[in-house]
């Protein structure tokens, strides 16, 4: 009898007669993601607030007799009348190495079946980006292993460099090369041991795409060996708008991380246009009022809180950003395309006539720009690749009149030549990034001739033979303009002797 006065005497100790101030409130209404609350007189914006059964909301819209929610998580168990509770966090999701290899949803929880992952901090998802004083100039480059894009449109680590154009015209594949590039550099500069190599981690956030587009980039960048150094946000098009508006903040403040802790980081949002129409959902069944194409007003800070996050800090890391854009025949006037175009560091613009024409990438000379430009460019390939961005752009003009007249002197003849062979050489296939010494080399060659007595036909396979023949006899002296990363006049001699050596062996 006294063991169970006892027990009784421990639970009353145990007893707390303070008061417990609690924010609490009752589901109104609740359709499509979105729930109207009555009470939470406390709450405040972007406050995470908790649903019955484990759902979480969001609130957006703070008005004067009720609060609208966006729900993250199973909605189909939330009815009228269910009691909510503020939390007083702000939303907020599991960042740092951990996720390196993994694929999470919007909240950061796993999605792939590889089992809970083990991190130890969190970063809120939203946060104000850093200032101008705290940033530091783009000079360092990032390499796409694109070599059209790495000696015409070059990108700095800490830019943001739009992806624009029309749907199937490759958007993807650059952001997905370019990632593949960076694991190829990271695995050579850790072999290395060298103390001063930064490896650049990447973070690919999908955002309304199917979940066979989904599956299908893992797999090329787990085929490549790029998935280690890669985490994978994904909020397909079965999520809930909600889900799919959030992916890229989480998908920034998993960035972030990496940033603030002095490493490099490569954010890639694939892709803004569904990120504006999730918005537009949420704002539509959330009342608020529409603008422009139904949009709601805010839709450019939705864009530019988000894309201004990716900067270099001093004495810090870098986040660079590479938002993709999809615009309707080629209209980049449009309200998003402009709205994002003014918030970049220039733009990538794929053209579909040059993809169907079997020009891959199809990356429009004329409309496509960096306004890092030659800082995020290695001196090698300023040396060699100078001049082609106005032989290019000079070619189109010239091929566009060419047609409408026969008779044609000798220079325009000439232009045109010069022109088709870089437009050929520039040809490369998906997946198959191209280290920055062998571009250096290719060009390089290019620039002495050594591709002007091929038939035009033929130079992709010169090209091929070229790249095979120096990263296959030719090692060192690509090692050697890797760790120069300019040319001076002994590289160049052993540059135009492995030219000459490769020429006098290949017949086309």
């Amino acid at each position: 009898m006294s063991t169970v006065l006892e027990q009784i005497e421990q639970q009353i100790a145990k007893l707390s007669s303070k008061a417990v101030k609690k924010n609490t409130g009752n589901i109104r209404t609740v359709a499509d993601g979105v729930a109207k609350i009555d009470g939470l007189s406390d709450v405040m914006y972007n406050e995470m607030v908790q649903f019955p059964g484990g759902a979480i909301g969001i609130a957006l819209n703070l008005e004067e007799d009720e609060v609208g929610c966006v729900i993250l998580g199973d909605v189909s168990q939330l009815k009228e009348g269910d009691e909510v509770t503020t939390t007083g966090r702000l939303l907020s999701v599991p960042v740092g190495k951990a996720l390196l290899g993994r694929t999470v949803d919007a909240l950061g929880q796993p999605v792939d079946g590889k089992g809970p992952i083990d991190s130890k901090e969190t970063y809120p998802v939203e946060k104000i980006a850093p200032g101008i004083i705290v940033r530091k100039s783009v000079s360092q480059p990032l390499f796409t292993g694109i070599m059209a894009i790495d000696s015409m449109i070059p990108i700095g680590r800490g830019q943001r460099e739009l992806i624009i154009g029309d749907r199937g015209t490759g958007k993807t594949t650059i952001t997905i090369d370019t990632i593949i590039n960076q694991a190829k550099i990271n695995k050579v500069g850790l072999a290395s041991g060298d103390k001063n190599f930064r490896p650049v981690y990447s973070i690919y956030v999908a955002i309304g795409q199917k979940n066979s587009n989904v599956v299908r980039t893992i797999s090329a960048l787990e085929a490549a060996g790029a998935l280690e150094f890669t985490v994978i946000v994904a909020a397909p098009a079965g999520d809930n708008p909600a889900n799919q508006y959030l992916a890229p903040y989480s998908g920034a403040a998993i960035g972030e991380w990496f940033m603030e802790n002095g490493m490099d980081a490569l954010i890639v949002y694939d892709d803004l246009s569904k990120h504006a129409v999730a918005y537009r959902q949420i704002s539509l069944i959330l009342k608020r009022p529409s603008g422009r194409e139904a949009y709601p007003g805010d839709v450019f800070y939705l864009h530019s809180r988000l894309l201004e996050r990716a900067a270099r800090l001093d004495g810090k890391g870098s986040l660079t950003a590479l938002p993709i854009i999809e615009t309707l025949a080629g209209d980049v006037s449009a309200y998003i395309p402009t709205n994002v175009i003014s918030i970049t560091d220039g733009q990538i613009f794929l053209e579909t006539d040059l993809f169907n024409q079997g020009i891959r990438p199809a990356v429009s000379v004329g409309l496509s720009v960096s306004r890092v430009g030659s800082a995020a460019q290695i001196k090698a390939t300023k040396q060699v690749g100078g001049k082609l961005k106005g032989e290019l752009a000079q070619f189109r003009e010239l091929a566009a009149f060419a047609q409408f007249g026969s008779d044609l002197d000798a220079k325009t003849k000439a232009q045109l030549d010069r022109g088709s062979r870089i437009v050929e050489l520039f040809k490369q296939p998906a997946f198959a990034p191209l280290p920055i010494e062998l571009q250096v080399a290719v060009l390089f060659a290019m620039q002495k001739g050594f591709f002007d007595p091929i038939d035009i036909k033929k130079i992709a396979n010169a090209s091929a033979s070229l790249k095979n023949f120096f990263t296959t006899r030719k090692d060192p002296l690509l090692a050697e303009v890797r760790t120069k990363a300019a040319l001076d006049k002994d590289l160049e001699a052993k540059l135009l002797a492995a030219c000459e050596e490769w020429k006098s062996s290949y017949s086309a």
